[in-house]
């Protein structure tokens, strides 16, 4: 593995432990030349998978764009670290083992919009707001309405008040 700070290759491992509930092995390196230590994560990856933009233009899938959508969405919220990474990880796993090697750009956003929903609402909102282009205060109004009918035990119910 390469050094990020003097680019050497020749790094050591200094320990090595599971990671992401064993999906995952975290390394923590250090370099001779430099001293920089660092870590970094081995993962099976099931295929290569290929994102397909709203554009028609084509992508590499990247876990770490995934993981950034999160932590922005996320951004100053009380939210447990090894609660989103499950979330990413699952996201994740769903996507490589659907069979698909080419995934709509869609299709992400959507298993984030339902991961972030059962992590945070303010998060759900954020992401929404971008997912959805929301153009004006009022296009809240909807995804709140959402939350709120999900929220509510008696949403349908009739109501007999008297």
């Amino acid at each position: 593995m390469r050094c990020p700070y003097c680019q050497s290759e020749d790094t050591q491992v200094k320990d090595s432990r599971p990671a992401e509930d064993g999906a995952a092995i975290r390394r923590r390196r250090i370099c001779p030349v430099c001293g920089g230590r660092f870590t970094t994560f081995e993962r099976v990856q099931l295929r290569d998978l290929v994102v397909v933009k709203k554009s028609g233009r084509k992508v590499p899938f990247d876990r770490d764009k995934l993981m950034r959508s999160f932590d922005i969405a996320l951004r100053k919220r009380n939210v447990d670290p090894d609660r989103i990474e499950r979330a990413v990880t699952g996201i994740v796993r769903q996507l490589e083992s659907s069979g698909e090697t080419e995934i709509v750009a869609g299709e992400i956003g959507r298993l984030v919009m339902e991961a972030l929903k059962a992590l945070d609402d303010v998060a759900y909102v954020r992401f929404a707001s971008v997912y959805r282009n929301f153009r004006e205060a009022r296009d809240f109004h909807g995804v709140l309405d959402e939350l709120t009918v999900e929220d509510d035990p008696d949403h349908g119910a009739e109501r007999h008040d008297g």
